[in-house]
């Protein structure tokens, strides 16, 4: 749901969550547009290159603000001639929250 909506907020993009695997720790979410490459062609010396991976990064900093620490890598991408913009998003561990001050003092 934060997902869709956050896409939606921020991007203007419809985003679907989607390929949960069973134990729950690793989805896919894959967005219909991507405002980012609206006027993007990449050269073919440049097929490597994930032009978009700023998403990955905002993804996994705004997940590490919540303790949770993740990988996110790119799975699909339109600029490579793939179908779909697909990320792939796994849970690594949740970290403990740890505050900086003592509560009885």
């Amino acid at each position: 749901m934060i997902a869709k909506v956050g896409f939606k907020m921020f991007l203007g993009v419809t985003a679907s969550v989607m390929n949960w695997d069973a134990d729950g720790t690793c989805c896919s979410i894959v967005l219909e547009d991507n405002p980012l490459v609206d006027f993007v062609e990449l050269p073919d010396t440049c097929q490597g290159l994930y032009y978009c991976n700023i998403l990955s990064g905002v993804i996994r900093g705004a997940l590490e603000m919540v303790a949770m620490k993740t990988e996110v890598t790119w799975i699909r991408d339109m600029l490579r001639g793939d179908d779909a913009y697909e990320l792939q998003v796994k849970l690594l561990k949740q970290v403990p929250e740890e505050y900086p001050y003592k509560d009885d003092e």
